[in-house]
C-alpha cells in the first residue's frame, strides 16, 4: 500500500515538473502574466519635392509656369493634407500608420519631409495615403498639430477641413488682381473631395531595418490640378472656394499629383 502511494506521489511530482517546464518554454508566459512578443520596428522617411510639371516649383515673384491649357500661372501658395498612410510589404501584409496626418506646404520645406515610425522590419513595395482628411476627424471638434484650425486650413462656415489650396495669379483670370484661388474640401456626399493614392515602388522595395531608414522620394505636381482627367481653363474657372461638382473635378485632378521619384535604401 505504501509502495503504491509513493508511486502516486512520484507520478504527480513529475507531472508538475512537466507543467512548469512547458511554462518556461512558452515565450508568451512570464510568471503570472502573459506578454506580447516584441516586434522589431524601424522608420521610413517621406520626402516631397514641389513641382509644376517638370519644373521645380518656387514662390518667387515673376516665376511663371504653363498649364496643360497653355494658361500662364504664378503660384504664391501650394498646400495640402496627406493622411491615413498605409504600407504594404512584399508578402502583401498591410501596415496602417496610426494618427498619420500631415500638412504639406511648398513654402515650408520642413513640412515636405516627415518620418513614419513604428514600421515592422521588412521590405515594402507600396505606399497608400489619402489626400485630404477623413470624415471622422472632420467632425471631431478642435484638434492640435497639423489639424489645428489655426493652420488656416479649416472652414468655420462649413465645419470641415480644406484639403488642398493653390493660390496665385494668371493673366487669363478675369477676377480682381488676375488672381486664382482654389480651396478644395468637403468630406461627405457626392462631391466629397478626399482622394486615395497608391504609389507602387516597381522593381525596388523600401528596406526597413532597426538601424537603417529608407527614403521614399515623391513628386508633388501643382500643375496636375489643371490637367487630368479634367482639363481646366483659367479663363472659365479662375476660382473655386465652395463644395460642388467643379470642386470634385479638381479633386479628381489632384488625386494624380503625387508620384514616385525614387526609393533610396
Amino acid at each position: 500500500m505504501h509502495l503504491f502511494f509513493n508511486r502516486l506521489v512520484l507520478a504527480a511530482f513529475f507531472g508538475l515538473c512537466c507543467v512548469f517546464a512547458s511554462c518556461e518554454k512558452d515565450p508568451s508566459f512570464d510568471g503570472d502574466h502573459t506578454t506580447t512578443p516584441h516586434v522589431h520596428t524601424g522608420t521610413i522617411e517621406i520626402n516631397l519635392q514641389a513641382m509644376f510639371g517638370d519644373s521645380l516649383l518656387t514662390m518667387s515673384r515673376g516665376q511663371t509656369y504653363l498649364t496643360a491649357n497653355n494658361d500662364s500661372v504664378e503660384v504664391s501658395l501650394f498646400r495640402f493634407y496627406l493622411s491615413n498612410i498605409e504600407l504594404t510589404d512584399v508578402a502583401g501584409n498591410r501596415i496602417t500608420i496610426p494618427d498619420s496626418y500631415f500638412l504639406c506646404d511648398a513654402a515650408d520645406g520642413e513640412t515636405m519631409n516627415f518620418t513614419l515610425t513604428g514600421i515592422p522590419i521588412g521590405d515594402y513595395q507600396e505606399l497608400k495615403f489619402m489626400i485630404g482628411i477623413d470624415s471622422t476627424r472632420n467632425v471631431s471638434g478642435a484638434q492640435t498639430g497639423a489639424l489645428d484650425p489655426a493652420n488656416n486650413m479649416f472652414w468655420s462656415w462649413n465645419s470641415g477641413y480644406i484639403f488642398f489650396k493653390l493660390e496665385g495669379t494668371s493673366p487669363q483670370s478675369q477676377i480682381g488682381g488676375n488672381s486664382i484661388v482654389y480651396h478644395i474640401g468637403g468630406f461627405a456626399g457626392a462631391n466629397r473631395a478626399q482622394r486615395t493614392t497608391n504609389i507602387y515602388f516597381g522593381n525596388t522595395t523600401a528596406q526597413v531595418t532597426e538601424t537603417h531608414t529608407p527614403q521614399i522620394l515623391l513628386k508633388a505636381d501643382a500643375g496636375q490640378l489643371f490637367y487630368s482627367p479634367h482639363l481646366i481653363s483659367i479663363a472659365n474657372d479662375p476660382s473655386e472656394t465652395a463644395i460642388g461638382q467643379f470642386s470634385s473635378q479638381l479633386a479628381d485632378n489632384y488625386s494624380n499629383m503625387i508620384s514616385l521619384i525614387a526609393v533610396v535604401n
